[in-house]
This record gives C-alpha cells, sequence and structure tokens, in this order.
C-alpha cells in the first residue's frame, strides 16, 4: 500500500496500524483479490468482525448515554447507529471509496462510490482495528467518528423510518412499499434477518437485524437514503 494512502487514512481514523497488511487487506475488495494472484486475503471476513465490534461500541455508548430507556428503545438505537445508512456517511466523509482495491470489473461499474462496497469497507477497517489494537483501539475511532452532532442529532429524527417512507411512497406514487425477507441467518435464539425494501416490484434499499421489524426499519432508511440520492442526481 502506497505510504501516502496509508498515512491520509489513519490521521482520518486517528488511529496508527501497528501490522499494515491488516489495513490493506481491509480495503480489498474481493474483485480485487480475484484478479490478482497472490493476494491472501479480501476484506469479507474483517467485515464480519467489524461489524461485531462496531455493535458493542455503540451499545455501550446507547447504554451510557440513554440511561432511562428500556432495552427494546436501547436495541433500537444501536441499530439507528450502525444502520448502512451511517456507515455509508462515514465512510464518504473519510473517503474510502477512493482508496479501495478494486477489480477492473467493480472499477468501471461505479464501484468506488457504491454504498454496499463504502459500507463493508468501514466495517472491515474496524475489524482491522480490532485485531490491530484491540476493542479499546475500536471505540476510539468510534467516539471520533461516531460522536457527531451529525450522527447522534439522526437518531432521534429517524425513529419511524418506515412511516416517513410510506408517507413519501404514497405521496410520489400512490401505492405502498414492501418488504421482504430474503436471508436468515443463524440459530434460533441468535437469528439475523435480512429484509429488502420494494416499491412497485422494484427492489431499493436492504436492512439487518435480529427481529424483521428491525431489518424491515434499516431497508426503509436506506431505502429513503438511495431516494434522496437520486434527487440529486
Amino acid at each position: 500500500m502506497d505510504k501516502a494512502i496509508r498515512k491520509t487514512i489513519e490521521k482520518k481514523l486517528g488511529y496508527r496500524f501497528r501490522k499494515r497488511k491488516r489495513l490493506e487487506a481491509a480495503l480489498t475488495h474481493p474483485s480485487y483479490r480475484h484478479e490478482n494472484e497472490g493476494i491472501a486475503e479480501d476484506n469479507q471476513r474483517l467485515e464480519f468482525l467489524g461489524d461485531a465490534a462496531l455493535g458493542l461500541a455503540a451499545a455501550a455508548d446507547v447504554y451510557t448515554r440513554y440511561g432511562d430507556e428500556n432495552e427494546g428503545k436501547l436495541t433500537d438505537l444501536r441499530s439507528q447507529l450502525t444502520n448502512r445508512t451511517i456507515l455509508a456517511k462515514i465512510g464518504e466523509e473519510i473517503g474510502l471509496g477512493e482508496l479501495l482495491l478494486l477489480g477492473k470489473g467493480e472499477e468501471r461499474s461505479g464501484g468506488r462510490t457504491r454504498a454496499s462496497n463504502i459500507t463493508d469497507a468501514v466495517e472491515a477497517v474496524l475489524g482491522a482495528v480490532y485485531l490491530d489494537g484491540g476493542q479499546k483501539a475500536v471505540e476510539k475511532i468510534y467516539k471520533r467518528l461516531w460522536h457527531t452532532e451529525q450522527t447522534h442529532g439522526s437518531i432521534g429524527e429517524e425513529s419511524n423510518p418506515k412511516g416517513q417512507l410510506q408517507e413519501y411512497v404514497q405521496k410520489r406514487w400512490k401505492v405502498s412499499p414492501q418488504y421482504s425477507v430474503i436471508e436468515e441467518h443463524g440459530p434460533a435464539h441468535e437469528r439475523e434477518y435480512v429484509c429488502v425494501a420494494r416499491i412497485k416490484e422494484e427492489s431499493y434499499g436492504t436492512g439487518r437485524g435480529s427481529n424483521k421489524r428491525t431489518a424491515e426499519a434499516e431497508a426503509a432508511r436506506e431505502t429513503l437514503r438511495l431516494l434522496e440520492q437520486k434527487k440529486s442526481e
């Protein structure tokens, strides 16, 4: 990895890697690995680890910050702080898209600005940080990037994303958004659901959650973000 690129991302994260190969792996898209021999690792496994580390950091944050709220509300607040809309915003703010190692096809198809690539990279970077410096290092970055007025100010406003999406879609297309489960993972006591929101049979945002309601809410948030992005193009 180019030294200037490494220093750029480390400055924005506020963290210096002990093993720089971990950061390089976090920025390696699977398409780049498939097209180049000798690449030992892409960012998919690190994404899994970073998702868990971020979830713990956010859980500790909302537990402390919202001391009077019950478990259900804390779960919703944590979900809002770790949803893909927030991850995409943070990834764009620190310029992760421009730093990704992409295969030629992914590059040509606009992979640098694709929200899914950016959000996956955010989680992968946090996974690399966890391996390199432990949970305390992840929490340091969380406090630096998530503890902003914009991030924390938005979570209360987005407490009913399904209602917001319903209102928007009804007004624009005179129909209602539909939600469906497209994936289920894990044992019964630790189930994870992946839902997609569809408008007039077209798939939009996806969301994950420990129950269908949370997954649908995240899918609605992501759909709202995508619709807003289309308006500005």
